[in-house]
């Protein structure tokens, strides 16, 4: 059995030789047709277009995407073309809760922000919202949640209007799948309009999808005072972002607030479940992330640990220092713990 596999993800490696001795790693961004040809299976993260052109000549059956996000996947391709595929929903949830924890911290610490009396708004709560929720809570903020397909399926808990929040909310963060279309698209669904009609000036943080906040519209709203500020992760047209908006934003990161080793270990390990099922292999012992250096020396003050773990700010530094690097910089990134055990 051939198995394609993107060169950056992480851990994977030993679990995959157990199963299979004809392993191809390759960049993800540059697989190409002649690459997955002779190919059973294809593992891949959001850098590879997994569509008719990639595939259409291939004898891939089972392709696995080791990251939350599907849009590079093409559902309908998939569906006609008899491949199974999945993604990892929720695998890394707490590591991207753990960036936006980190910003309420440092905004606490290096703001002087009483978060205790601040209202956030967070647009989607699934796997990550929810966890985004809890932490606020944990601060005493007040919660605004929008999230219309949960509320439609008449989910459990108290849900505002996308009006409710741009009108309320000190903080407005993203947490949804990027989508064109249906009945709630997500596409610049931070836009003009959604810019025009705040009711304060808040702090905008988007982990989710580039494509969910409109990066002129929101350069704009810095340029014009509708917004206090921005915090950024996921940017359209990655690699090349705009570095007009960079140097605008407080915080900017290379797409990596779901990066830390807890994260990266949950996804291999739902894709080799995956891969087994679908094959029918036996199932090799779990992933677990590497330990800390020993050389780490936890606070005794959780939220001070909270930022010896993960500090947003130094990866902003490096990313503002060298806005060329983007690729370089998530794809090598040192991956981080959750927390310390």
């Amino acid at each position: 059995m051939k198995i394609v596999i993107d060169d950056k993800i992480p851990y994977i490696r030993e679990a995959i030789s157990s199963l299979t001795d004809n392993a191809v790693y390759l960049k993800g961004a540059a697989i190409r047709p002649e690459d997955v040809r002779d190919a059973d299976a294809l593992i891949v993260r959001t850098r590879t277009r997994c569509d008719e052109r990639l595939l259409k000549s291939s004898g891939v059956r089972f392709v696995a995407t080791a990251t939350i996000g599907f849009d590079h996947i093409d559902a309908g391709y998939m569906q006609r073309a008899g491949i199974e595929w999945m993604s990892c929903p929720g695998c890394n949830a707490a590591s991207v809760a753990q960036y936006v924890r980190s910003v309420l911290l440092l905004l606490k610490r290096d703001r002087g922000a009483r978060l205790d009396g601040m209202t956030i708004g967070i647009v989607g709560c699934g796997h990550v919202g929810t966890k985004v929720k809890a932490a606020a809570e944990e601060y005493g903020m007040r919660v605004l949640v929008c999230d219309p397909p949960r509320q439609e399926r008449g989910d459990a808990g108290a849900f505002v209007t996308m009006a409710d929040i741009m009108r309320e909310a000190d903080i407005i963060t993203f947490h949804v799948p990027l989508t064109k279309s249906g009945p709630h698209p997500t596409f610049h669904l931070a836009g003009t309009d959604f810019f025009s009609n705040l009711g304060r000036k808040p702090l905008v943080i988007n982990t989710s999808r580039g494509g969910v906040v409109d990066n002129g519209a929101l350069l704009d709203a810095l340029i014009y005072n509708k917004v206090k500020d921005a915090v950024i992760d996921t940017w359209e047209n990655e690699p090349e972002i705009d570095r007009r908006l960079l140097r605008r934003v407080w915080i900017a990161t290379p797409h990596i607030a779901g990066y830390s080793a807890d994260g990266k270990a949950n996804a291999d390990n739902m894709v080799i479940d995956g891969l087994c099922r679908h094959f029918g292999l036996r199932r090799p012992p779990l992933i677990v992330p590497p330990p800390l250096p020993p050389t780490f020396v936890p606070s005794t003050d959780d939220d001070t640990l909270r930022l010896q773990l993960y500090n947003p700010l130094e990866d902003c530094a490096r990313l503002k220092s060298a806005p060329e690097r983007f690729e370089e910089l998530r794809g090598n990134y040192p991956l981080r713990r959750e927390w310390y055990i």
